[in-house]
């Protein structure tokens, strides 16, 4: 399978160690940086590694051959499933001060006849390791980048040509430009305003309202809107961690989701009393039901908006690092089930427990499964006063 060009790859890496990495400045020579990476994106590798050492720092690979996830869960009993090297793992979160993961694929359904609980079951098992890297990010001692590469099997999974599908990269990137991050650094200041416009709107709640949905959703006091920054490349979407315990209605998803190996679709949601108490799919419904099934996947972490205007992918990538942010006719509308982002949070997110954070209504969960709709909606935010305000509708923010 041929690579992306060198120059290409350079300007990604370019773009991940010198730029994302340390929250749109440099990494600082001595820094430790872990490249998480599978063996299909093995030509990457080598341009990360090299981006990392000009910075001055220490990168430390993390490969995972293919084929080595489907083996595990076809022969792993439930107490390998479930066992974790705690002091290795504690360890490395200690160690590092920058990820980089690279999200690639050899068989997007590789998982498809494995139990899904086996599934539910490891990932149940690795929430200690994650709750400690979202500790040190939320105390800015660690910044992360997720990113895509592009290989034939995810191409062919979405009907597209090889070359497509990495100009879609390319495109959401600006890696076709000349100074990307400049590019790049400009969409940062357009999306901060929407960002902070709605901040300073006193909103109560969200009405989203189409042919296929009508969803309310309460926002709760104590939260602030986010967007992606650099953690994830690309980011275009403006999103918030709502009350998990106040979302009323019925959710429609158009968008495919390949989620624990599976490809679930046409996925439909009805909302009462903060929980999911009903779930349809025409594909893998049984997937779907196992993860809802997973404490607190019941209940929404996350709301999120994209405005056409912003992104530049115009397909279907069949990966939510990209769908969650695609731009289209009418951008999208996606709700996360499970986790939801403590970094909402507007005051010092350290000082806040466990019990207050579960007291201001903020979702905690081993799952956080993004759930896309590109349909042509419209969002009505009522404030605090009862007066109501249309704050998105065709795929754009009315206030921009």
């Amino acid at each position: 399978m041929r690579a992306p060009s060198d120059e290409i790859l350079e300007k990604y890496a370019d773009i991940l160690v010198n730029f994302a990495l340390g929250s749109e400045r440099w990494i600082a020579p001595g820094d430790v940086v872990m490249i998480q990476i599978p063996e299909c994106a093995k030509p990457f590798l080598i341009h990360l590694q090299t981006a990392v050492l000009k910075a001055g720092g220490h990168p430390l690979i993390r490969y995972f051959p293919d084929g080595v996830i489907r083996n595990f869960f076809d022969l792993a009993s439930d107490e390998q499933l479930t066992y974790k090297p705690q002091h290795e793992m504690l360890g490395r979160v200690e160690d590092v001060d920058h990820m980089i993961s690279v999200i690639a694929d050899h068989d997007k359904l590789e998982l498809e006849w494995v139990d899904p609980k086996k599934i539910m079951t490891s990932s149940k098992a690795n929430k200690f390791y994650r709750d400690a890297l979202n500790e040190k990010e939320n105390a800015d001692k660690f910044t992360r980048t997720v990113w895509l590469y592009g290989t034939q099997q995810m191409a062919d999974e979405v009907g597209l040509s090889l070359e497509q599908y990495r100009d879609q990269i390319i495109k959401a990137c600006y890696l076709d430009e000349p100074d990307p991050i400049a590019r790049r650094k400009e969409l940062s200041t357009q999306i901060n305003k929407v960002k902070d416009t709605l901040n300073s709107l006193p909103i109560e709640r969200l009405h989203v309202k189409g042919e296929d949905v009508d969803l309310k959703v309460k926002i709760g006091k104590n939260r602030k809107r986010l967007w992606g920054t650099w953690r994830n490349i690309p980011s275009f979407e403006v999103f918030i961690s709502p009350d998990r315990r106040w979302t009323e209605g019925r959710y429609k998803c158009n968008q495919p989701l390949y989620r624990y190996g599976n490809l679930i679709s046409w996925i439909e949601l009805r909302f009462a009393g903060g929980k999911v108490v009903e779930s349809r799919a025409a594909q893998n419904l049984e997937v779907l039901k196992q993860m809802i099934s997973t404490k607190d996947a019941d209940k929404i972490g996350e709301f999120s908006l994209t405005d056409k205007r912003f992104s530049r992918i115009d397909t279907f990538m069949g990966e939510t690092l990209y769908d969650e942010n695609v731009g289209w006719p009418f951008g999208n509308t996606h709700i996360a089930l499970g986790m939801a982002y403590k970094d909402s949070f507007p005051g010092d997110i350290p000082a806040v427990t466990p019990t207050q954070r579960e007291e201001m209504g903020y979702n905690d969960s081993v799952v956080h499964t993004d759930i896309v709709s590109t349909t042509d909606r419209t969002v009505v935010a009522t404030m605090t006063d009862g007066t109501e305000e249309v704050i998105y509708q065709a795929g754009q923010f009315t206030f921009l």
